[in-house]
């Protein structure tokens, strides 16, 4: 299952970075030609696959992080107390929702090797700044996983915001979850669960990726 999991975390993180030539590239072309970049990368490098979190971390901060608007995912999982929150709590906010989603998938990278991935067709207007893009992974074994993109234009280029696997989309799990701790505990208290968090993945990483559901119990 992990493996079909991966595939829809690439959704949110296999955007590499884009140059200037590219800042107008369709979402649909992009993510279509980065993925399969991303994918080569990992296959290629033994020490991604050997699970050397160095490597792991190296492709994530080169390929993934710079293309991700993640103010906008972590805004959309804290949902109406986003607007309630300092911009303090706003940067530490973000900053621990992007360790935890790295810790939690980066376990997986290293076994991603024998998937394809089909795209369907993308329908969207030339002047919409907001799209999905959906594919499915073709598996000689299994049923196929649908999953999809978010992505929103931005003047460099187009952002991944969130990412959809077998029907649901991840910011809304997140956003459930958030939801509950702040009413709990507050917003300072949901940064210390995620802080909490980290800090047991940080000594003990997860080796794959079982589900969508956000790991929030500390």
């Amino acid at each position: 299952m992990f493996k079909k999991i991966l595939f829809a975390v690439l959704a949110l993180s296999s955007i590499a970075m884009s140059t200037p030539s590219m800042a107008q590239e369709a979402p649909d072309k992009m993510i279509r030609r980065i993925t399969e970049e991303v994918m080569t990368a990992v296959q290629e490098n033994r020490k991604v696959q050997s699970g050397d979190r160095r490597a792991i971390q190296s492709i994530i901060e080169e390929k993934i992080l710079p293309n991700l608007d993640f103010e906008r995912t972590t805004a959309l999982a804290a949902g109406r107390y986003w607007r309630e929150a300092t911009p303090d709590q706003k940067q530490r906010l973000e900053t621990e929702f992007r360790k935890l989603l790295i810790y939690t998938y980066s376990g997986a990278m290293a076994q991603l090797n024998d998937q394809k991935i089909e795209y369907e067709p993308f329908r969207a207007d030339p002047a919409d700044t907001d799209v999905e893009v959906f594919a499915h992974t073709v598996n000689t074994r299994g049923e196929p996983v649908r999953f999809g993109y978010r992505l929103i234009k931005r003047p460099d280029g187009w952002k991944v915001y969130d990412v959809n696997v077998l029907g649901a989309w991840m910011v809304q799990a997140y956003k459930d979850s958030f939801g509950a701790q702040i009413r709990q505990s507050g917003i300072d208290g949901l940064i210390k669960t995620l802080a909490d968090k980290n800090a047991k993945l940080a000594v003990n990483p997860p080796a794959k990726v079982d589900s969508v559901q956000p790991p929030l119990k500390p």
